[in-house]
């Protein structure tokens, strides 16, 4: 015996480690005893990754000895986790049973540690494949609005952002494969997100601060579009699209491919939009007066909401054994309507606001790349790396009024270590720079550098039948403006009385003066997070997770200071404060770092023929920056060329009302729940609702805050047809803040049907789909045009669609 082991040890020695690897044979089946086939099982905190044969069974070979984790993951069952030991045998043999889930569970691929809705103490949604398709729209925050805790602060249906737990804008950071989409969608809300769902494979949603993975900008969540643009395999593949819908007219084409050979693959996909103004069952305008709208709004369509857009991406990679690395290059065009956009002196009879639209271009190149290491220590380094080259021009009567512009610079390096007592996890390094220009007459930021610098932790660990997730990032961000103005205005009150004031609306010689001066600001945002995913009972999980997270205020919050005709206000950023004698000028309050305190309460049941996910959250913010109405009004300094005499020596109409941006502690809290009762092997039942409370701690409520929502959705799937209709109560709005109104409540119901079938050796789908088929006035209270732009009308699109 002893001379045996005396040779095993020689042996061991002489041959290289590959003979001696393990491997783990076996077979995946579902609670029936059926074979599951093209089922996932891979080895966490490795790249190994195999997929079941259509017998259900898999090899994996090449593992080392040690405590292997292994994740199967399956369409329309519960993912299963399961830990074997390798030691003396050479392999081993074992068989997996999945559970049936009614709620799809798809992994997110916006972080670097494994998370998907039914496993993660962070709440996370996903929308993909077909359903993804049937939601999905011309806009970003259109297509996820019936995600739980996810609303739309629709613009129109010509812009639009994604309002995550009554967060948006600067809060909610949308991300391309992981990399800043780099628009300026957050600095106003007529400004379209430059990204595309008809051609994604999925759209990612972090809710609750995600800023140890993105950084300070994501506080408030994040929204992660995902393609195959750097593709990671060469097998051929793809699917286009075509539909036309009735209520603006719109064609839509879409298509994407990737095909390749053993070492390079190579990707494109391309789409074009073209729509007219869209329909709607009421007049736009809200009647605030005793005029009859009747004969203007005679042909009830929101005027100015027309747009065209098309764009392509091509990619291509070379792909090795230990990994791939690839470069994709887009184009992204956009030409849309701006409606409410108007500057006021016009009649009813004037056509100014049709004349306004924005033209959108946009170039972007990522390169991605992974490198699976050979290491004791080190398991994988994943690479993603982007520059952005963005332009914006809104044109009126022909002529560029302004023009905004973006340039970022963007670096992210994953660094994952292999298995270290049972954690999983690794270090990640982040850098981005962003340089912003707003040139012309609505020109209300000034050119400004905003660039950071960040490394972040992020680890987790089961331990029996808990998962702990821990995580950590410091950032360096700094904002840099060397042109910043303090406009001389004529900051006034409107006195009620008798319609008019009584100040004088003549400039006399000073009132053009400028200040010009630099502003440099200096931030370090620090952000933990802590979570815990205990399986208490077989099929059910509580989910807790706790997090600080800082959040750097953006340049436009500090530095506006102009008039901003997309949302009719006169932005004045917090820089500046309004002195005693009623004039604006500089600050002389500390700008510090806003700051959000979140917990959130997860309870999920996550196999079965019912699945439910219900999410309570708690989030103290203090420093939130926020909008204040000053009560003082300023000249919007547009002028058309308007000869007409108004009549009235004391008009308004060129005004806008001044808003400062200060801070205050705020609390918002709410929750999201979602159930799914897989009633037959054909019938699925689906209810959801979500609420969302957000108010000042000082008392008081905060601006355009989505209302409750709950719906429900009945589904028929057989394997050609495959059919669904849901409806969705929006609750009356009437907590407002000062100076907003409040927004009736409404029902929307939608249908689609869709036909699978085979031509030609391709896999055809034919589908129709109607939204608001009772057709509703629908106005949406966190939208800046619900006044003016309600939802569209009853709409029905008819489309193919084809996969190869």
């Amino acid at each position: 015996m002893k001379r045996r082991s005396q040779l095993a040890v020689l042996i061991a020695a002489l041959l290289p480690a590959s003979v001696l690897a393990k491997s783990i044979e076996g077979v995946v089946l579902n609670k029936q005893g059926n074979v599951v086939a093209n089922a996932t099982v891979e080895v966490e905190g490795s790249d190994i990754k195999v997929t079941t044969d259509a017998n259900g069974k898999f090899v994996i070979t090449g593992l080392k000895d040690g405590l292997k984790e292994l994740h199967v993951v399956a369409p329309g069952y519960a993912h299963l986790h399961r830990d074997i030991t390798l030691n003396t045998s050479d392999s081993q043999s074992v068989a997996f049973n999945l559970e049936r889930s009614p709620i799809e569970v798809i992994d997110i691929e916006a972080t670097p540690i494994h998370m998907s809705a039914m496993e993660s103490a962070s709440p996370v949604s996903v929308l993909s494949g077909e359903k993804l398709r049937r939601e999905q729209a011309a806009t970003l925050g259109d297509s996820l609005e019936r995600l739980p805790g996810v609303n739309t602060n629709f613009h129109a249906k010509v812009a639009s952002t994604p309002i995550i737990r009554g967060l948006s804008g600067p809060r909610v950071l949308i991300t391309q494969n992981g990399l800043d989409v780099s628009d300026v969608s957050r600095v106003g809300p007529d400004h379209s997100v430059a990204s595309e769902a008809s051609t994604a494979q999925q759209i990612e949603v972090l809710r609750g601060p995600a800023t140890l993975f993105y950084g300070s900008g994501a506080i408030g969540g994040v929204v992660n579009v995902v393609d195959n643009r750097v593709p990671t395999d060469s097998s051929t593949r793809g699917e286009w699209n075509v539909e036309h819908n009735s209520v603006d007219d719109q064609t839509v084409a879409s298509f994407n491919a990737t095909t390749g050979t053993d070492s390079f693959a190579f990707y494109a996909d391309a789409f074009w939009r073209e729509a007219n103004d869209y329909e709607i069952p009421v007049a736009a305008e809200l009647a605030h007066d005793d005029h009859d709208h009747a004969e203007h709004h005679s042909d009830y369509v929101v005027k100015n909401s027309n747009e065209e857009s098309d764009g392509f991406t091509v990619g291509a990679s070379y792909l090795f054994d230990q990994g791939f690395i690839g470069l994709a290059i887009e184009q992204f065009n956009r030409q849309y309507g701006i409606p409410g956009h108007s500057h006021g002196g016009e009649d009813e009879h004037s056509d100014e606001e049709e004349s306004v639209f924005a033209d959108l271009e946009q170039t972007k190149v990522q390169l991605l790349g992974e490198y699976n290491l050979d290491s004791k220590w080190l398991n994988k380094i994943n690479l993603r790396a982007g520059f952005t080259d963005y332009e914006h021009a809104e044109i009126e009567h022909g002529s560029v009024g302004t023009t905004f512009k973006n340039e970022t610079n963007e670096l992210r390096v994953d660094i994952l270590h292999n298995q270290f007592n049972e954690w999983n996890g690794g270090i990640s390094f982040h850098y981005k720079q962003s340089d912003d220009e707003a040139q012309g007459s609505e020109a209300f930021t000034p050119p400004s550098q905003t660039q950071s610098y960040a490394i972040a932790l992020m680890e987790e660990r089961h331990f029996g039948d808990f998962l702990v997730q821990l995580g950590g990032r410091a950032e360096r961000v700094t904002i840099d403006a060397d042109n910043v103005l303090l406009p001389s205005i004529d900051a006034h009150a409107h006195d009620d009385v008798g319609g008019h004031d009584d100040h004088d609306h003549g400039h006399d010689e000073h009132s053009n003066a400028t200040r010009v001066f630099d502003a440099k600001h200096e931030f370090t945002p620090v952000s933990l997070s802590a979570g815990v995913v205990w399986d208490f009972a077989p099929s059910y999980n509580l989910g807790l997770s706790l997090s600080r997270s800082e959040r750097a205020p953006s340049a436009s919050e500090l530095l506006s200071f102009g008039p901003h005709i997309g949302t009719a206000t006169y932005e004045v950023g917090a820089l500046f404060d309004i002195h005693e004698d009623g004039h604006l000028g500089l600050s002389d309050h500390t700008i510090d770092l806003e700051t959000a305190n979140n917990i959130d309460l997860t309870f999920r049941k996550t196999q079965g023929d019912i699945g439910f996910i219900f999410n309570a959250f708690y989030n103290q913010v203090d420093n939130y920056y926020y909008q204040v109405e000053t009560g003082l009004y300023a000249e919007s300094g547009h002028d058309h060329g308007d000869d007409h005499d108004h009549g009235d020596e004391h008009d308004h109409s060129s005004e806008l009302p001044v808003y400062l941006f200060k801070t205050d502690d705020v609390t918002l809290h709410g929750f999201e729940a979602q159930v799914a009762w897989q009633l037959t092997d054909e019938f699925k039942l689906e209810l959801f609702s979500d609420y969302v409370r957000a108010r000042l701690d000082s008392g008081g409520n905060l601006p355009r805050t989505p209302p409750l929502r709950f719906g429900t959705e009945f589904s028929y799937q057989t394997e050609k047809l495959s059919a669904h209709i849901h409806a969705t109560r929006y609750q009356e709005q009437d907590r407002t803040a000062p100076e907003e109104t409040a927004t009736d409540g409404y029902t929307l119901v939608n249908a689609s049907i869709s036909y699978d079938l085979s031509v030609l050796n391709q896999d055809l789908s034919l589908y129709l789909r109607g939204t608001n088929l009772t057709n509703t006035e629908a106005r949406v209270h966190s939208s800046f045009l619900k006044n003016i732009a309600p939802r569209p009308g009853r709409s029905f699109a008819l489309g193919i669609r084809g996969y190869f």
